[in-house]
């Protein structure tokens, strides 16, 4: 794909996050609506902030774009390295967890993670806006662009980081309101929530590497990370 056409493809996307943003903002307005927002609000839940988390890279994607075609590569080897690094530590790997928890769950016992009164409260275009077409955005952000990922340490960390703090947030809200973020996990035992948890970051590690395996394939080794010197 040309410069011009991957430019026009980001502010595509950037513009479809930005709608899906605003247009779930309002729904808060909406008596019916507002209730699924109660104890932490929209921002309570891994999905809206994964809407957020996209809208920020596509953003950035397009500041890219811009200044690559105005100043060049040089002059902007902050931007690309600020941009690899949210799209193979965050956006990649949330929105296939994201992808893949909900659908598992959903197929599973849907009363787990989106209950079926949700379906009168939501259009069906709406779900699938939040947790089916964020994988294949992702995956064509892959084939399009090559991206260098970090080391694998720091990759990871920056991973363990933006997981422990959803956690805290989902553990904090219970501790405030009684209430848990999804369904799923007033099922669990206190061992039972600490396993979920354990297991939802090794899954994440693995959406991880096989985000950087794949991007080896389509751009081979000039997109490894760079290992210091000694």
């Amino acid at each position: 794909m040309t410069r011009t056409s991957t430019c026009i493809y980001h502010f595509f996307v950037l513009s479809w996050y930005i709608f899906l943003n605003f247009y779930i903002s309002q729904q808060g307005e909406d008596p019916r609506k507002s209730t699924v927002f109660l104890n932490g609000g929209q921002w309570k839940y891994l999905t809206f902030l994964n809407l957020l988390l996209q809208a920020l890279f596509y953003g950035v994607a397009c500041l890219e774009d811009v200044l690559k075609r105005a100043k060049g590569k040089k002059d902007i080897k902050f931007i690309t390295a600020f941009r690899d690094l949210l799209f193979t530590t965050l956006a990649f790997p949330i929105s296939a967890f994201v992808f893949l928890s909900f659908w598992i769950l959903f197929l599973y016992d849907r009363e787990l993670v989106y209950p079926k009164a949700l379906d009168g409260i939501f259009p069906v275009w709406l779900n699938h806006a939040m947790h089916t077409s964020i994988l294949p955005f992702s995956l064509a952000e892959v084939i399009l662009r090559p991206h260098c990922y970090p080391l694998k340490k720091k990759g990871l960390t920056l991973l363990a980081v933006a997981s422990l703090a959803y956690v805290s947030r989902v553990l904090w809200i219970y501790s405030e309101t009684g209430t848990w973020v999804y369904p799923v996990f007033a099922k669990l035992s206190p061992v039972g929530l600490a396993a979920f948890f354990s297991l939802s970051y090794i899954f994440s590690v693995g959406i991880y590497l096989f985000g950087e395996k794949l991007n080896h394939w389509k751009w081979g080794d000039r997109m490894q990370p760079r290992k210091k010197r000694k």
